[in-house]
């Protein structure tokens, strides 16, 4: 039976696990290994390189369905990421064969009607693999692009949420047509009891996977979009203020040839003067121009007077 509380850093992870076994599985999705003693949560998480805030944002999510702040930026994208995508390993390359054998061996008769029924049991394990295959190929790699401070128009998480489908009904009409069609003996009744069970289990861990999806990966996904666009401006601004002072992005060569320019020297004038070659003047002012988006001579000027390098009485009248 569950226990309903919220999980903390200092308690046991032994007791978490006992008040909840369906947490096992997500102790490997996250990647902890079992074998802990009585170490705490906090301890394991921090001994297994896991970001503990975010495990347990998970394990009281899906035990007592408390939902984090949609604004809560501790929240960990690259840890939730992880744990997804070992949730999609865990459920395509162990989950749906293992029930399906099960199915096959619970069946036990080589006819028709099993072969129809695995039929359709294999046309809901494609749904959902479809499912996944989407998020691995599109959404998980958009995610490691944000993570990597990139910003592309083309995708969001507005656009996966808009089309995130529910996968959690796809075996409803497979297990009434069990129940309501197929126990015979026994024997067979316990095994598709059994193989019942199992497609039940994985009925709520489907459903908490999308959720934990929906609830916490999704806004966790918009604030790191948010984040990446506020830093994006910022680097905008920071480049423009750059280009407008000037300062060390201009070397001390490019000054010299700013002040021969503003002067009113020729490319090779000013190659002589300085005792380098004229293509050489021509990369210097190509350097210059890029650095400061100044092309003409009468910008130069102003940003040579507006940062020392020339009086601006030299260019006043008597």
């Amino acid at each position: 039976m569950k226990r309903i509380k919220l999980y903390e850093a200092d308690d046991k992870m032994i007791d978490l696990i006992s008040d909840n076994y369906s947490m096992l599985q997500g102790l490997g999705a996250f990647g902890i290994r079992m074998g802990f003693g009585d170490k705490t949560v906090e301890e394991v998480c921090v001994s297994q390189n896991v970001d503990c805030y975010t495990f347990l944002a998970v394990v009281n999510f899906v035990i007592n369905g408390y939902v984090p702040k949609e604004t809560d930026e501790r929240i960990s994208v690259e840890t939730i990421l992880g744990y997804l995508r070992a949730s999609h390993r865990f459920f395509l390359d162990f989950q749906l064969p293992s029930i399906r054998e099960k199915l096959k061996t619970a069946l036990c008769q080589d006819d028709s009607l099993t072969t129809l029924i695995l039929h359709l049991y294999d046309e809901y394990a494609h749904d959902i693999q479809k499912h996944m295959k989407y998020e691995e190929k599109t959404l998980f790699p958009y995610v490691e692009s944000l993570l990597r401070g990139e910003q592309t128009s083309k995708y969001n998480a507005e656009i996966f949420s808009k089309h995130h489908s529910d996968t959690t009904g796809k075996f409803q009409e497979l297990k009434s047509i069990i129940i309501k069609y197929l126990p015979q003996d026994s024997l067979s009744n316990n095994k598709l009891t059994a193989t019942l069970y199992d497609i039940y289990n994985n009925e709520e861990w489907l459903l908490n996977h999308a959720n934990v999806e929906d609830h916490i990966f999704i806004p966790a996904i918009r604030l790191l979009e948010n984040r990446n666009k506020s830093e994006g401006i910022s680097t905008r601004i920071s480049d423009l203020i750059k280009y407008a002072e000037g300062g060390e992005a201009v070397s001390s060569r490019e000054k010299d040839i700013i002040i021969c320019l503003v002067q009113g020297m020729s490319n090779k004038e000013i190659a002589d003067h300085l005792y380098i070659s004229v293509n050489t003047v021509i990369t210097h002012r190509r350097n210059i121009a890029r650095k400061l988006q100044i092309h003409s001579v009468a910008g130069l000027t102003i940003y040579a007077i507006a940062n020392g390098l020339i009086d601006k009485s030299c260019f006043t009248k008597d």
